[in-house]
């Protein structure tokens, strides 16, 4: 006997987001089924992947991935490089060199790096606070002021500083608005909720809901996805139908799988490889659970997942 599969069908869909102008401007979001669930509905939209740097530079970034950015110098350098990397749709620039407790870099100093990053490339940017809420309140209206005519994508707002951050990206300066909360569906519609009774548009927020490293903890990040997802197409609810951007590489790199070296663990493995495979799992299952980009920091990663959301496409 046949299987005929009887495809599922919302009424509703994710808002479509444009990031970016010119040629090389992206949307992310538009779809009205599940995650490459293909064969339920047209999928109008592919997810998008970014290369992410930050204001730290060569510096910063793990010695297995330095290697890839010889012969730049300066950040305009390094964001070049970094947009010429195979399935790179979109750069991402994360400025923790602000906080407060850590390098502690001035307002002044970063829009700075700001500029010079965005006169280097053309692509669509994504620019991450340094997670102090403080910080971030001063630093990113700022940056929104900065990159007038960009249409960039401010993340990093969270409900501590939402007014501040809100008003400036999404009222005016014209950005689109990154809310960031915390892995929980209520808190996601909560700070998209205020959001919009700013004033700002709807259409022009995306979701930052969080992740984890696979392994830790990842079961919350699927559910309160999957959740999401089900609330906006199934129940048509228009405070969870912003698309949603994951930053994989923050939590990856971090975790000791990705960071121990080689002389403490020996039987783990080359560190890179360890490190691809940590970010290319969490993305690859980001992606497969509801998010509509995703944010890596490796070249091979960025390749990688470009060429699995094409098959699959």
């Amino acid at each position: 006997m046949p299987f005929n599969q009887k495809p599922q069908k919302f009424n509703a869909k994710i808002n479509t987001v444009k990031i970016g102008t010119g040629d090389k401007a992206i949307e992310i979001g538009g779809e009205s089924s599940f995650p490459f669930y293909s064969f339920d509905a047209p999928v109008p939209v592919t997810q998008k992947v970014g290369i992410e740097i930050t204001d730290g530079g060569l510096e910063a970034m793990p010695e297995c991935i330095r290697a890839y950015y010889d012969g730049a110098s300066s950040m305009g350098d390094i964001a070049r490089k970094a947009a010429s990397f195979e399935g790179v749709d979109f750069l991402a620039l994360l400025l923790d060199g602000g906080d407060p407790n850590g390098a502690n870099k001035s307002t002044e100093e970063l829009i700075a790096i700001v500029k010079e990053v965005a006169e280097a490339v053309d692509l669509p940017l994504v620019v991450e606070g340094c997670k102090n809420v403080e910080k971030d309140a001063e630093l990113l209206p700022k940056v929104a002021e900065a990159l007038q005519g960009r249409n960039v994508l401010v993340m990093s707002e969270k409900e501590e500083n939402y007014k501040a951050i809100g008003a400036a990206a999404g009222l005016a300066y014209d950005q689109i608005v990154g809310a960031e909360s915390a892995v929980d569906i209520n808190l996601a519609k909560q700070l998209n909720v205020i959001t919009t009774q700013l004033g700002v548009n709807g259409a022009k927020v995306v979701m930052n809901v969080g992740t984890a490293a696979v392994g830790y903890g990842y079961e919350y990040v699927v559910s309160t996805m999957d959740r999401i997802k089900g609330a906006a197409l199934g129940q048509n609810d228009n405070m969870l139908q912003m698309p949603i951007i994951t930053p994989v590489a923050s939590e990856t790199w971090g975790v000791k799988e990705a960071s121990a070296s080689e002389a403490d663990m020996p039987e783990w493995g080359p560190v890179e490889e360890r490190g691809i495979d940590m970010e290319v799992s969490t993305a690859a299952a980001d992606l497969a659970a509801g998010s509509d980009a995703v944010i890596l920091r490796h070249p091979k990663s960025v390749e990688t997942i470009s060429r699995l959301i094409q098959a699959l496409a």
